[in-house]
């Protein structure tokens, strides 16, 4: 009698966590991201991730990125349009989502030059985007090339290749790679403002979500 209750119990067991896994794959990404974001309020803003704006603003904005991601691109002006409109009230802080093939090396070459100035970086990074069609062709990346496009704005190119393999920058990469695994981000550009995902993918969106973040 108890081998038949406990093969009962075992099934019930196993029908439930079928259940619970059938609801949690059917259920709505968007809310499962906010949940997931809500339980691990750490993985927005990581000590020495590339970040504009005061620490304590109001308004937090974690943009996860790929330099090689159009979208990514594409966005770009209207997120500095956002933050030249709240100037000194947002936190624009980028993580790092490599997930087009290439788009790794051009993140150390990106971190390499932050090194010597965060102004410097931010930079590299306009003219990097602004030259993406050139050396991020998803059929036939070519990441080195990125080097001539930020030749012309004071860099120390030589200390930057060095710098490249610098191990913090290797431990920056690695510690993005495990927040989007715990925040399932697998689409780039992905925002979170104060931990909240972006509710509708497009710049309005993104305004209106900062404007209220900054009067909560």
């Amino acid at each position: 009698m108890k081998r038949t209750y406990l093969v009962i119990g075992a099934a019930i067991v196993l029908v439930g966590g079928f259940l619970v896994a059938s609801l949690l794959s059917t259920s709505d990404p968007g809310a499962q991201r906010a949940e997931v974001a809500a339980q691990n309020p750490a993985v927005f803003n990581r000590m020495g991730s590339p970040a504009l704006g005061p620490l304590m603003a109001r308004a937090q904005v974690t943009e996860f990125f790929d330099p090689a991601c159009e979208g990514c691109r594409a966005f770009h002006p209207y997120v500095k349009q956002i933050m030249q409109a709240h100037e000194g009230k947002v936190r624009l802080t980028l993580r790092y989502a490599t997930f087009h093939k290439g788009s790794d090396y051009v993140v150390k070459v990106l971190e390499a030059v932050r090194m010597q100035g965060d102004a410097l970086y931010w930079q590299a990074l306009d003219a990097i985007l602004e030259a993406q069609p050139v050396w991020a062709d998803h059929g036939r990346p070519q990441p080195q090339r990125v080097w001539e496009f930020i030749g012309g704005l004071g860099i120390d190119l030589e200390r930057a290749r060095r710098d490249m393999d610098d191990p913090r920058i290797a431990a920056l990469i690695a510690q993005d790679t495990a927040d989007i695994t715990t925040l399932r981000v697998n689409k780039t550009p992905s925002f979170f403002i104060n931990g909240q995902p972006l509710r509708e993918f497009s710049p309005d969106t993104l305004n209106a979500q900062i404007v209220e973040a900054l009067r909560s």
